[in-house]
């Protein structure tokens, strides 16, 4: 069951009118359904069966505290990618026996605090990090267990941006070297190979695609057996692609049903791989991010006025790229739907932000109900990759977040004052 619904015509999220929310909160504001995350949880979870297994949350597709407490009160472990990220994971309740830490850049200084902390494992990008990790390791008198993340070089149609798992991408081990470290690294003090890991991209819809990284990583795990290393986790990473396109339907919508969305599902993609990642005789891992979080989350506009020229109409709203990036960064599409179904009928239209970029919109050529300057709007699926990616630019304050929970709802986010932007101008200028 999913949380947003048109109820007698205005938008709830759970059993709270949206319009109630951006009426005392005011607008733009992140608006999460606290049950819609509970839910996606529940269902990843469920897919596994009695498989063991575990859930890394990757924290970096929304690290609200409160978000995350939620997930953490689910017994989903986190995914971090930097010491930031593991502060709020740990302050959020994961234990460090469920935390991961990702990324090729790691600084001493977080390589260090992870360690400290008794992190799951580190994911390994490079022999040099490798090295560096038993060396710091060693100094703290620790082992620092690890993950080896492969590059098998596969192509998941993903955006060029999103798309990791490729042979010139930054991320990962090609296959041959990292048998030739694993060869010699198992024997390290300091260093303790606990598995293998390979995340190929995001959004991916494409079921083949997980099942050749999946088959992959068991080729590559039984290969290591005669080194000695027997592994305790294969983690076949993220990307569990989600639903955009007509995420919410009426009949008073436009609709484009005919899409290759229509059909993906998280548990779908996880069952797809199960069966053959659970032939490595270890604990399977994966790390969701926005197929948890995204469908939770929308992001609330007002209209500030209508713009006919050029031959098309504008619909110009508070929130920009500087509130939500996708759009303008990946030419992500979000549904854009009115907080209250007027019947006015449908319209063709750029819906722009009021920021001085040509790049800044949230929707281009969308067909969508007719709204007014004053109307209300949310932007749907966008509990991923959302708030984290909002900026100051043009001086502009971050938006609220608001926590939905049945019929209440709390500011766990409150909008950024000028005068907070000003200090962080001053101190970056001392």
């Amino acid at each position: 069951m999913e949380r947003f619904s048109y109820k007698d015509g205005n938008l709830y999220c759970e059993e709270t009118p949206l319009r109630d929310v951006a009426g005392k909160v005011g607008t733009p504001a992140y608006v999460y359904s606290a049950q819609s995350i509970r839910d996606h949880c529940r269902w990843i979870e469920g897919a596994f069966g009695d498989v063991p297994h575990l859930s890394y949350y990757a924290v970096k597709a929304n690290s609200n505290p409160e978000v995350l407490k939620i997930i953490a009160s689910q017994d989903l472990g986190a995914d971090v990618g930097s010491i930031g990220e593991l502060k709020l994971a740990l302050d959020a309740g994961f234990p460090p026996s469920k935390i991961t830490f990702s990324g090729v850049g790691k600084n001493d200084r977080e390589i260090a605090a992870g360690i400290e902390a008794g992190i799951r494992a580190f994911i390994v990008e490079s022999e040099e990090e490798l090295r560096i990790i038993g060396l710091i390791s060693r100094n703290l008198g620790k082992t620092a267990r690890v993950l080896l993340r492969l590059n098998f070089d596969i192509e998941a149609g993903a955006h060029p941006y999103t798309s990791t798992g490729h042979r010139h991408a930054k991320f990962g081990l090609e296959p041959a070297q990292a048998e030739a470290i694993a060869s010699t690294a198992h024997s390290l003090d300091g260093i303790d190979i606990i598995g293998v890991h390979s995340h190929i991209g995001s959004q991916i819809i494409d079921e083949p695609s997980f099942v050749r990284v999946a088959k992959a990583l068991v080729e590559f795990s039984r290969r290591l057996i005669p080194m000695g290393i027997r592994l305790q986790q294969i983690n076949c990473g993220g990307g569990f692609g989600v639903q955009y396109k007509d995420y919410l339907l009426h009949p008073d919508l436009p609709a484009e049903r005919s899409h290759a969305e229509s059909s993906v599902a998280t548990t779908k993609l996880i069952g797809a791989i199960l069966p053959i990642l659970r032939t490595a005789g270890c604990t399977v891992a994966i790390q969701p991010g926005r197929s948890v979080v995204a469908h939770a989350g929308v992001l609330l506009a007002k209209i500030l006025y209508r713009k006919q020229t050029g031959g098309k109409t504008f619909l110009i709203a508070d929130a920009g790229m500087n509130d939500l990036l996708r759009p303008s960064l990946y030419q992500s599409y979000h549904q854009i739907v009115p907080l209250e179904l007027t019947g006015r009928g449908h319209e063709v239209a750029d819906i722009v932000g009021p920021l001085c970029e040509s790049g800044d919109y949230l929707a281009l050529d969308r067909t969508i109900p007719v709204m007014k300057r004053g109307d209300y709007l949310a932007v749907m699926c966008t509990g991923a990759y959302g708030f984290v990616l909002s900026s100051n630019y043009n001086g502009r304050a971050r938006p609220a977040e608001v926590l939905v929970d049945g019929r209440s709802f709390t500011v766990v986010t409150p909008r950024e004052s000028l005068g907070h932007i000003f200090a962080k101008e001053r101190m970056s200028e001392s």
